[in-house]
């Protein structure tokens, strides 16, 4: 992943700041990190005590950043970095949050199947149409970060939040790889704890504005 990351920021030119967030893993792999960062000087770690989830960890990394644009991957491979001059473009045309779409996507049925449903309930209750609001290869300016709070399982809802608060949305058609190392953590009790997050969201951007609701 990070030879990809260097290899396209090579070819465009891009001054690179990445950070990778150790979650609580029990895996060994803030040694890893720690010996990448010695090696890599535009590479820096972040530990977190535990695993607090995804949003928490998203938010330490957004916290740190100190680009003017920022990019979001999952460290499982199955996001290509070679999309990051795709989504740095799509920005360019005058976009605050750019999401990737995982068009043909190479996961289980048991997984792509109540994405999809859910995707689409997003969509319908917020009007923020996306294909894939969970796709983790994201584009942001920093201004958008700046305003939106995450907790919970919120890192999903992003797209949204920002476009309740006036910034332009839109989405990619990205390239997505097969998983070969380790195994999803999706499951019923996630969807559970996003179908709330998402009626969180629902009455946060709908009723933020009105006075006594």
């Amino acid at each position: 992943l990070l030879g990809g990351i260097g290899q396209v920021a090579v070819q465009n030119n891009y001054q690179l700041d990445v950070l990778l967030i150790d979650d609580g893993s029990s895996d060994q792999s803030w040694e890893k990190i720690e010996q990448l960062t010695q090696r890599i000087d535009w590479l820096r770690g972040v530990k977190l005590r535990r695993n607090f989830g995804k949003a928490a960890a998203l938010a330490a990394g957004f916290e740190r950043a100190r680009g003017s644009n920022v990019i979001t991957m999952d460290a499982d491979l199955q996001d290509d970095p070679r999309e990051i001059p795709n989504l740095l473009s799509k920005l360019d045309e005058g976009y605050d949050v750019v999401s990737g779409w995982k068009k043909v996507r190479h996961d289980p049925w048991h997984k792509v199947l109540p994405s999809r449903v859910f995707n689409a309930m997003i969509s319908w209750l917020t009007q923020v149409k996306l294909h894939d609001h969970n796709c983790g290869l994201k584009a942001y300016r920093s201004q958008v970060l700046n305003e939106v709070l995450l907790y919970g399982e919120m890192h999903r809802f992003i797209p949204v939040l920002a476009a309740s608060r006036g910034f332009r949305v839109s989405e990619i058609v990205i390239e997505h790889h097969a998983r070969k190392h380790g195994s999803s953590k999706y499951g019923v009790e996630r969807f559970v704890k996003g179908f709330l997050d998402l009626m969180t969201v629902y009455f946060l951007t709908g009723y933020g504005n009105r006075p006594q609701h």
